[in-house]
């Protein structure tokens, strides 16, 4: 009885162990992915013009502060006190203007890139999904080349990992 129990164990215990084994692991390079898709470029065009618009916008406000204040220097001598306050406070007022503008521009500076981006993004990762799906992917690790991404994965052996990298592309139509 007792050969029996060992024996069926033992049995048990290889099955396990193969069975761990002939578990598929993969990487996937998703920045690679993402920068290649058509759609990057286009997001990336119409984030640069965004950005450029804003730009300008802080500018003008620059430009009428600057101009403000060469005419404040310019009669600083000449003006009346409550004048001279008058002026003061019209540049303080303008240069938290511009501050504000600035947070709220980068505020929404990000919100644009996560809007335009975010479908990218969605898109790359319903790919990799189908590519891990069809391949019996257990895991699929996001790699940056064979570098670990920085999603919290320390070290792995690049050859032990299939890279399916050049799957996803494909069924998303890259090159």
């Amino acid at each position: 009885m007792k050969k029996i129990l060992k024996l069926t164990l033992t049995v048990m215990l290889v099955m396990c162990a193969s069975s761990v084994f002939a578990q598929k692991f993969g990487r996937v390079d998703l920045a690679a992915v993402v920068t290649a898709m058509p759609e990057f470029t286009e997001a990336q065009t119409n984030l640069e013009a965004y950005g450029k618009d804003l730009q300008d916008q802080l500018e003008q406000i620059m430009v009428e502060f600057n101009t403000l204040y060469a005419d404040y220097q310019k009669n600083a001598a000449t003006l009346s006190d409550s004048v001279r306050q008058l002026k003061e406070r019209e540049l303080s007022e303008l240069q938290q203007r511009y501050q504000d503008f600035q947070q709220l521009a980068q505020q929404d500076m990000q919100k644009k890139e996560a809007e335009i981006m975010n479908p990218i993004y969605d898109k790359a990762n319903e790919a990799v999904k189908k590519v891990s799906v069809a391949g019996g992917y257990i895991a699929v690790f996001s790699t940056t080349g064979d570098q670990p991404s920085a999603a919290g994965l320390a070290y792995f052996n690049s050859e032990s990992l299939t890279d399916i990298t050049p799957a996803v592309k494909k069924e998303l139509g890259i090159e």
